[in-house]
């Protein structure tokens, strides 16, 4: 593997070499394995990457690069194209290379399909993220790719053979103890919270034991399980002989009973309150119990192989599901702990120790490693939503694997003699390690993680030192607590577990410098630490003194905090959120329980300035009405910046169930960094020059909600309501067997359209009965029975409003009917078209509330409006139900600054507009479902999509190849002119 400076090298090397050189066929083969080879330090680039893969279309083509185990495909052009523009195909069409790769990989089957298309022309990369098929490529150029080749590191596969073995080590794990916990838990006799808790704990420390026998911290191998195998399970021997062996565990050598039979004597002492509670409930052990765990657990596994951090998330997963879904627990894969942590601090430490390496002078390289190997030791690191402790023991191995690096550099193999506890060569340690979490199972197991994490690394650095180094007796760890988070202090971390109480009135929870919030403390009873009283007007009332504490000021705070929508909290996180925000915040039932932790740690940075901070988030956190509600407040009042951003991205775990969400990941401190990244899904990023809230690479904009259009033109409104229990609407066959009974019936009938019939094109009906003569009504009895239970539906509810509606139940319980055809928009719409469908409808079809309507509309709005200018703001500042676009009036639309157009700039739109309509009539049978499809869109209507986005960017002084990010920072401006004017 090559270092970050070999691969500049390498890279500055190539990009020399392949300058003004590109025949597509003649010399693709050799440029991609010469960069696979020489650059990414491929040994055999050949065994990876395939050449001319037969597809099959309406003719046999060729995919000209793909690498199946980074699932990229790779669509080579020669020098002289423009990546971007339509080439001309053999069937007449005219397609991008990047909509020539598309058509290749639909082609393949689903398993095979690429998660990133590569378009190259020798001098450049265009990269397309297909888990954002509509986004932005990031466009990587040959002539900056001494600085820029890491952003093609997903070429390779990254993960490694190890890492591979490691995961499908711990996912076997966790299914065992799953099994030994499912029936172990059916031996308990009544079972009740208090036996759960004594279950996750014996759990725990049987998992240690498997561990440690077979990574040799017990010395013999199968100590554990030849000492089990001795007893019966049935007649409770087992579960006396497994209580006795925790009791020597927890007991020194020289305070152990001289007469321990020797099976029990040759287990060492461990220490660290992992077997001290003798007070947990072990039940019975039978039959199948004792096979698991002498067979399935011990002899046929082997368990030195986990890793603890993944391991840590799989063996939560025997807490019930339903548990974890309402606490938000999702659980961080590696990949996605190296998203945060890697640009929070990790990338710039290896980048120091690859620098120190390349000092010349021996001794000034020594004395640097040294100092770099105390700067290590002397960081510490706060997850604050703990839960296994997947970002504590991954931060962990990868400090301790720096140091490994940097031993083996001091040592260059040499054998050193006299290390002992007290003059270790290894300083970095798990008490510089710091979790919160508020369920104690977890707690026990990142605990218990973080051992093994300890145990392995040790014996990692034992071949570079060759001297032995013993883990046990394991050190007293308890800088992993059990709290919530929201309710304690972050910094101070208590002598004694055992925390006296106090009352506080009115208590002032800021800086007093800083008066806004304040939030108002109801009189009740909380934790000493549960918030900090800066005001000298604060009256406490103590019981007790104070108990002894230590401030900790880290370098580093990061985690994956809960994942609970506004919607969803519960009481008690309803209740944490307003402890936080207080009475004076506004719109506080409207923000994520995440806004809490973001809070929180940029309050800690007005004591402690130096500290940085990264979170995992839902991207809700940076989209629609939240930026304004919660980052216009936090960065006025906290003064913060973002560092670093992944944009939106699916969510993967190593669990066994998997958390299907959306997130970003938010670096931000007190400082701006010189070059704020931000990062796509590929990992590669572009230097920014300031990042804002809807991570844009753009000034801090907050778009806020607006009743009436910044710009002059027609507001929109979104459709009726019918709030009728499905009486009032009605399919096809429901509206004929209605008109065939009673033919006066037909016209009180209305096509009626929602966002999803609109969009698929399945026209419903609905009972329009405005105006309606009463007589024929009452003469109908199917009419009348839906009018009843209308009112019947209405009267049921607690909203004022629909109480109000069930007075007239023969109406719609929002009504809406446009007074002329309209532009019709809806509100949710899938990510995956580059284009939101929009079309004029007449004013016949009753809109629903999924949809958005304009009055009045021209063919010139339907020109902006389905223009890539407008998609990119959409795309930017609207909210999101899990990606799909969540369009608004008040946030999207009434923000969206439109151009100030000349006469010809808006008869130009008009016709790009009409070319749209006109080439989506060429497909009666076809819905806009169908014709936006990105697989399916026909190239007619793609190349007037094309002329039209042209036009649009023509009007408003924007160059035709500015990326999606330039435009929006662009429209960004626009909208700050704008308002500043109102």
């Amino acid at each position: 593997m090559k270092t970050k400076l070999q691969q500049e090298k390498a890279a500055k090397e190539f990009s020399i070499f392949w300058k003004d050189k590109g025949y597509e066929k003649g010399e693709s083969q050799a440029f991609w394995l010469s960069l696979l080879r020489d650059v990414f330090g491929v040994e055999k680039p050949e065994n990876i990457i395939q050449f001319e893969s037969k597809v099959m279309l309406d003719h046999t083509s060729f995919i000209d690069g793909f690498i199946p185990t980074s699932h990229v495909l790779i669509e080579q052009k020669s020098i002289d194209k423009d990546l971007r523009a339509p080439i001309k195909q053999s069937n007449g069409t005219s397609l991008t290379p990047f909509q020539q790769a598309k058509c290749y990989s639909a082609d393949l089957p689903y398993s095979e399909r690429p998660r990133w298309i590569v378009t190259c022309n020798f001098k450049s990369f265009l990269v397309y993220d297909m888990e954002q098929p509509n986004g932005e490529p990031e466009e990587i150029l040959l002539a900056n790719f001494e600085k820029e080749f890491y952003r093609l590191s997903f070429l390779v596969d990254e993960k490694s053979i190890h890492l591979k073995k490691e995961m499908e080590v711990s996912l076997k794990a966790g299914e065992i103890i799953g099994e030994i916990y499912d029936e172990l838990l059916k031996q308990y006799i009544e079972p009740a919270e208090d036996s759960l808790k004594s279950l996750n704990i014996l759990c725990v420390r049987i998992v240690f034991c498997l561990y440690a026998e077979d990574a040799g911290v017990f010395g013999n191998r199968s100590m554990f399980h030849d000492y089990l195998a001795k007893f019966k399970p049935g007649e409770g021997d087992m579960r006396d002989a497994l209580i006795k062996l925790f009791e020597v565990l927890d007991t020194p050598m020289n305070k152990r009973d001289k007469y321990l039979r020797p099976e029990l004597k040759q287990f060492p002492y461990c220490n660290g309150g992992l077997f001290s509670n003798k007070d947990i409930e072990i039940p019975f052990f039978n039959d199948r119990i004792a096979h698991l765990l002498l067979k399935n657990a011990s002899a046929d596994f082997d368990w030195s192989e986990i890793s603890p951090t993944i391991f840590g998330s799989v063996f939560e997963s025997t807490l019930n599901p339903e548990t974890r879904r309402k606490g938000g627990m999702h659980y961080t894969s590696i990949e996605n702990i190296h998203k945060v942590i890697d640009p929070l601090f990790l990338d710039d430490l290896k980048c120091d120790l690859e620098e120190i390496e390349q000092i010349p002078t021996e001794k000034q390289r020594i004395t640097a490693l040294k100092n770099y190997q105390d700067r290590l030791s002397k960081l510490k690191f706060l997850d604050p939503a703990c839960g296994s402790g997947n970002f504590l023991t991954e931060t962990y191995l990868s400090l301790r694997r720096l140091e490994n690096r940097t031993l083996e550099s001091m040592l260059k193999g040499q054998i050193v003699m006299g290390f002992d506890e007290e003059n270790s060569p290894v300083k970095v340690n798990i008490h510089q390690f710091y979790g919160i979490e508020i369920n104690d199972f977890a707690v026990d197991v990142a605990t218990t993680a973080l051992w093994i994490a300890e145990s392995q690394m040790l014996n990692e650095t034992q071949k570079i030192v060759n001297h032995e180094l013993n883990i046990l007796p394991l050190k007293s760890y308890h800088n992993i607590k059990k709290d919530n988070a929201l309710r304690v202090d972050w910094d101070l971390w208590e002598e004694s577990d055992e925390m006296p109480t106090i009352i506080a009135n009115k208590a002032f929870v800021y800086p007093k410098t800083k008066p806004f919030p304040i939030m108002e403390v109801h009189e009740n009873v909380m934790h000493y630490n549960a918030v900090k009283l800066y005001s000298p007007e604060v009256h406490i009332d103590t019981k007790d003194p104070a108990p002894e504490s230590n401030t900790v000021e880290f370098d580093y705070i990061m985690g994956n905090p809960p994942f609970v929508g506004a919607r969803w909290m519960s009481k008690e996180q309803k209740s944490d959120v307003a402890w936080i925000f207080g009475s004076k915040w506004t719109c506080v039932g409207d923000l994520d329980y995440v806004c809490s932790w973001f809070w929180k740690a940029s309050n800690l940075m007005q004591e402690y300035p130096k500290t940085k901070c990264a979170f995992v988030s839902t991207n809700s956190i940076s989209q629609g009405a939240t930026v304004a509600n919660f980052w216009k407040p936090l960065m006025q009042h906290n003064d913060i910046t973002i560092n670093f951003a992944y944009t939106s991205f699916k969510w993967n775990s190593e669990s066994s169930l998997m958390a299907h969400v959306h997130c970003v990941i938010i670096g931000f401190s007190k400082f701006k960094d010189s070059s704020p990244r931000l990062y796509d899904n590929s990992g590669s990023f572009h230097q920014c020059l300031h990042i804002n809230p809807y991570l844009v690479d753009g000034e801090n904009v907050f778009v806020e909600k607006r009743i009436k259009p910044v710009s002059s033109v027609p507001e929109i409104c979104l459709g009726g309501q019918p709030i009728d229990d499905g009486n009032l609407v009605l399919l096809e066959n429901e509206k004929e067997e209605l008109i065939q009974a009673y033919p006066f019936a037909a016209k009180y009938i209305r096509p009626y359209m929602m966002g999803k019939d609109f969009i698929e094109r399945k026209t419903r009906y609905c009972l329009w009965l405005k105006g309606a003569d009463p007589s024929e009504l009452r003469s109908c009895p199917v009419i009348l029975k839906k009018i009843k239970q209308v009112r019947d539906f209405r009267l049921q509810s607690n909203r004022n409003s629909t109480l109000r509606a069930a007075n007239t139940p023969t109406l719609f319980g929002a009504p809406f009917e446009s007074e002329s055809d309209y532009i019709a928009i809806p509100k949710v719409s899938s990510e995956n078209r580059r284009y939101i469908p929009i079309d004029f409808l007449s004013k016949e079809i009753i809109p629903g509330d999924k949809l958005f309507v304009m009055q009045n509309a021209t063919i010139f709005h339907f020109g902006i409006l389905t223009s890539k200018v407008h998609m990119a703001w959409v795309r930017a500042v609207c909210g999101r139900l899990k990606s799909d676009y969540s369009y608004s009036n008040t946030i999207v639309y009434n923000n969206f600054p439109w151009p100030e157009v000349t006469e010809q700039q808006k008869e130009k739109i008009k016709q790009t507009a009409q070319a749209i309509l006109d080439t989506r009539k060429l497909y009666p049978k076809s819905s806009l479902a169908d014709l936006y499809d990105e697989i399916t869109m026909p190239p007619e209507l793609r190349k007037a999509h094309q002329a039209n986005d042209n036009a649009v960017m023509v009007a408003y002084g924007f160059n035709n190849k500015m990326t999606e990010n330039e435009c929006v920072a662009e429209l960004m401006k626009l909208y700050q002119t704008l308002i500043s004017d109102i």
